[in-house]
């Protein structure tokens, strides 16, 4: 498997000083799935410039990870499709959100006249450049400068984007269709902070699983129709777009008509992981062996579909 970052993997640039590289694309050594997954918000780098300006600790922090989830799909570019990852940490930068998704009680300066201000994202903290972590606390002791937020969108989220799409149009043009797998986690006790916030809920995560298609319109049903028998033929209890039916990610490159196809998948955490030490458990290797063959059912599925006519007529 071939990695390449996403400055060339040098980790030149500004943004590349910080992460080394802030993304990589795995690349299978074939291409032979119009599959392409992603993992947004599995970074891990935190850079010692952010940890000073923020009032919590690492570990606190930390709770906004989707902790690991690139490496329970890593396994999966051996079916012929590539993995996009993000480096850096969720709390540093959301690409699950709009570009300029920025709530203007966070920075000392005015803020562009295109920003969305007003978003019920940024209205619970959870913009693209997040205010909040874990149980609504507050990340950083200070506002920031203006340009820091910008610059951080202008090096990291419009970067990541731009080779998600690259990646996506790579495997329309060979494959007549593209189905991105946009990979989650959520925790296992609650989902209080994590979920759309005009969908919070504060409960016990019933689910194994939830799989989100925006309400049946970011991907044909036969994509998320077998995603969730195969979860579900493994002993999984999944549920459909409740609580999460999908972000910005989904719903932004879910273009179904166009041949774009987009399933957000959400893992609990307690299936893999110890919450509390950050740490992975026992069932590890086993989920990760299931959500390979949750994957190859979708990449068979795409792989018999035809080019965007045909899927659109589902």
């Amino acid at each position: 498997m071939a990695r390449t970052g996403a400055d060339g993997g040098d980790g030149a640039g500004p943004a590349g000083a910080e992460f080394d590289p802030p993304f990589e694309v795995i690349e299978p050594p074939a291409l032979t799935s119009p599959v392409v997954l992603s993992s947004p918000h599995s970074g891990r780098v935190y850079p010692e410039r952010f940890l000073r300006s923020a009032r919590l600790d690492p570990a606190t922090l930390r709770r906004s990870e989707d902790a690991f989830v690139d490496d329970l799909f890593e396994p999966a570019v051996s079916l012929g499709l590539p993995l996009l990852r993000a480096h850096f940490p969720r709390a540093y930068l959301d690409l699950n959100r709009e570009p300029y998704e920025l709530d203007p009680r966070m920075f000392d300066g005015r803020l562009p006249a295109y920003v969305n201000t007003r978003s019920v994202r940024v209205a619970g903290g959870l913009g693209t450049i997040a205010r909040v972590v874990g149980d609504s606390q507050e990340i950083y002791a200070k506002r920031l400068p203006v340009e820091e937020g910008l610059r951080r969108i202008d090096e990291l989220h419009k970067p990541y984007h731009a080779a998600l799409q690259d990646l996506l149009n790579r495997a329309l043009r060979r494959f007549g269709l593209a189905v991105l797998v946009d990979c989650h986690s959520m925790p296992s006790s609650s989902v209080t902070g994590t979920a759309d916030p005009a969908t919070w809920r504060d409960e016990r995560t019933k689910a194994d699983f939830v799989l989100g298609d925006r309400y049946g319109t970011s991907c044909a049903r036969r994509f998320i129709d077998v995603a969730e028998g195969t979860l579900r033929s493994l002993g999984y209890v999944v549920e459909r777009n409740k609580p999460y039916a999908g972000g910005f990610i989904t719903e932004h490159y879910g273009r179904p008509a166009s041949g774009f196809h987009a399933l957000q998948i959400e893992i609990n955490r307690g299936l893999y992981m110890d919450e509390k030490a950050m740490a992975r458990a026992e069932g590890f290797d086993a989920l990760s062996r299931h959500l390979h063959a949750v994957v190859a059912a979708v990449s068979e599925v795409a792989a018999a579909s035809g080019g965007p006519e045909r899927m659109a007529a589902e």
